[in-house]
Parts: structure tokens; C-alpha cells; sequence
């Protein structure tokens, strides 16, 4: 039998939802130029845009790889437009700059007492180069003076990834099969449904979990929820579909819209399932990209989302205007981000008040 010694949720943590208010973003400064090979030089200047986007209304902190870097930054945000006081630059080393997989897991009680969770980190199974990464949780938690917790089965540390996962904050959570299941890219051996929803229960404070199907095509993780479907409100969730039927997308997506359909949260509320378009395939250098509006991310006052220089940029725009009607809906140019097989949502992660 499973062994879990810890249960944070007894204690009345939980991980809130990303539409909570935030006392930061958390963002890594990308580095790595074979990341985004011959693109690499446009990707510092969309950090820029996301940056000063989010500090309109929140503190961004800022992982820099050394001391040595910090001015070569901070001139690069100041070009842009920037308002530096509104960042705060943390030195770490990091392989990647996909913060929303190997960074902290914020959870907090009904107190305010905030806590970081440290899964494990080993680059979706499938890189070897993934040491530095997975040490961000504890190095965040050091520096903001949080308590840290690693999850373990039978004290095995569990290996999980934000982006796999998305929160109501109410005690709901989406996940794919493809991913936390998957046998080609294994994160927990043995692991079992039953498995990660101890997990879910114990640390995140969660009383359901929706399991999904399958992923969208070129996603290199797995099958990420975050490019899928998302939690925009209490009971309410925006789904991506597929309108060509030829499309390798469009059956698995489909699949996935009737089980929202059908799904209710952990108070039994029916889901409102919303649906987000998909873009046009894109493509570089033959690889399939995963292009997805799901990959938006949600600040105190702004929801900056991926566009793909799409004519469904400005539907997937104006589908979340409504959902959120208090926020500024800002589009992100993502088609040299995507290269990097993620986009805006990959990149991020939320430090609730």
C-alpha cells in the first residue's frame, strides 16, 4: 500500500486558483539559444513584452543565471519600456526557462501562511540536463523564507509538473492521462490514478480530479493540460477544438469535449464548458509546434494569451474578454516562442498573496 506521511490539506493548505490574487510572477530568463535555434534572438524581447505587461499590476521576480547578468537584463527591460522597480531579480542557475514545470508549487491556509511544494523535476523524462531546474523550488522557498515540502510515495519523491495540472482552487483539478500515465515518457513508476490523487488530496487540497484523454499534437511534454483546457472561474472551463476534421487534432480534442461535458466539480456543480479554437498548424523545420490559446496566463489585472498571426487570434481574444470582463485581454506574439515548444503559460508561474 501506498505510503504518504503528509497531509498539508489537514492543515488547510491548498493551491489556489491562478485568477487569485498574486503577490508575483515568477519568470526565468531564457538563456538557452539551442532552445530556440535560429530564433533565439527574437525571444528575449517577448520576455520584455510579458514582463511589462505583468508589472503593471504585480511584482515580477526575475531568475537571472548570475550576478554578472543583472544589468545586461535590466538594460534589456529598461529598452523596452519596462518599469524596473516593479522587478525583483533572483540568481540561480537554470537549464530551461519553463519555470511553470520545474519552479515552486505555491500553496497557502485560510491564515495567509504560505508554503512552496518541491516535486521533483526530471525534464518530462526525456532530457538529461535537469539538475539546476530541479533545485528552483528550494532556492525560491529559501529566499522568500517559506516552509518546503517534498511530496513522496513510500518516500519516493513524486515527480510532477505544473503545467500537467490546473486548479479551481476549490478543491477541483484537470489532468490528462497522456501525461501523468503516459509509458513513453514516465514520471512516477507504477504510478496509478489512485496514486496522484492521494497526492492531489494530501498537498493541494483537492477533492476531485478530472482526468482527460490526450494532449494536442507537438506538445513535447506529454500531453500538458495548460495547452488543453483551463479553469477560468468556479464550475466553468475553456476547452480547445479542432474545426478541421482532417486535423490530427480534431478527434482527440472532440473526445476530451464530451467528457467536460459530462464532468461536475468537487461540489457537483455541471462544468460550463466554453470552447477556444484552435490556429492553424504551424510548423518549422518540419516539426509540428504546439500552438494553443489554452497556454494564457492570468494576472491581477491583465490575461496575456498567445496569437499565432492567426485569424483566430482575434476570436480566441474576445472569447476571454468575456470570461474576464475586469481584466485587460493582451495578446502575446508567440509564432518565434512556439519554436521553444511552449509559449506564455510554460513560462510563468503565480506567488498567491
Amino acid at each position: 500500500m501506498a505510503q504518504i506521511t503528509e497531509d498539508l490539506s489537514a492543515l488547510g493548505f491548498r493551491m489556489p486558483a491562478e485568477w487569485e490574487d498574486h503577490t508575483a510572477t515568477w519568470l526565468a530568463w531564457p538563456y538557452q539559444t539551442n532552445d530556440w535555434p535560429g530564433k533565439f534572438t527574437a525571444i528575449p524581447w517577448v520576455y520584455c513584452e510579458i514582463i511589462k505587461n505583468l508589472a503593471l499590476s504585480e511584482t515580477v521576480r526575475l531568475i537571472v543565471k548570475d550576478s554578472t547578468n543583472i544589468s545586461f537584463v535590466s538594460d534589456t527591460l529598461a529598452l523596452a519600456g519596462v518599469n524596473l522597480k516593479q522587478v525583483e531579480f533572483v540568481i540561480a542557475p537554470t537549464n530551461r526557462s519553463w519555470i511553470r514545470d520545474f519552479g515552486p508549487i505555491f500553496v497557502k491556509d485560510k491564515h495567509h501562511n504560505k508554503g512552496v511544494l518541491d516535486f521533483g523535476f526530471n525534464a518530462w523524462a526525456k532530457y538529461e540536463n535537469f539538475s539546476q531546474d530541479d533545485n528552483i523550488p528550494n532556492i525560491i522557498a529559501s529566499t522568500r523564507n517559506l516552509s518546503t515540502w517534498q511530496p513522496k510515495v513510500n518516500n519516493i519523491r513524486t515527480i510532477l509538473e505544473g503545467g500537467s495540472i490546473d486548479v479551481d482552487g476549490m478543491g477541483t483539478l484537470l489532468t490528462t492521462e497522456e501525461c501523468l500515465l503516459s509509458k513513453v515518457q514516465q514520471r512516477n513508476l507504477g504510478f496509478t490514478k489512485s496514486n496522484y490523487e492521494d497526492i492531489f488530496a494530501r498537498y493541494l487540497g483537492v477533492k476531485k480530479v478530472l482526468w482527460l484523454g490526450t494532449g494536442i499534437e507537438g506538445d513535447d511534454t506529454h500531453g500538458h493540460v495548460d495547452d488543453l483546457t483551463r479553469f477560468v472561474a468556479k464550475g466553468k472551463v475553456v476547452t480547445v477544438v479542432e474545426q478541421n476534421k482532417s486535423d490530427v487534432n480534431y478527434k482527440p480534442l472532440q473526445e476530451n469535449l464530451s467528457r467536460l461535458q459530462e464532468m461536475s466539480d468537487a461540489d457537483g456543480q455541471k462544468l460550463e464548458v466554453i470552447e477556444l479554437p484552435m490556429p492553424s498548424p504551424i510548423t518549422f523545420e518540419g516539426v509540428r509546434l504546439p500552438a494553443s490559446y489554452a497556454n494564457f496566463y492570468i494576472g491581477n489585472k491583465v490575461v496575456l494569451v498567445p496569437t499565432f498571426n492567426d485569424a483566430n487570434d482575434r476570436l480566441a481574444l474576445n472569447i476571454l474578454a468575456q470570461l474576464f470582463p475586469k481584466k485587460n485581454i493582451v495578446g502575446i506574439h508567440c509564432v518565434d516562442l512556439v519554436w521553444g515548444l511552449g509559449t506564455i503559460h510554460c513560462l510563468s508561474q503565480q506567488e498567491p498573496c
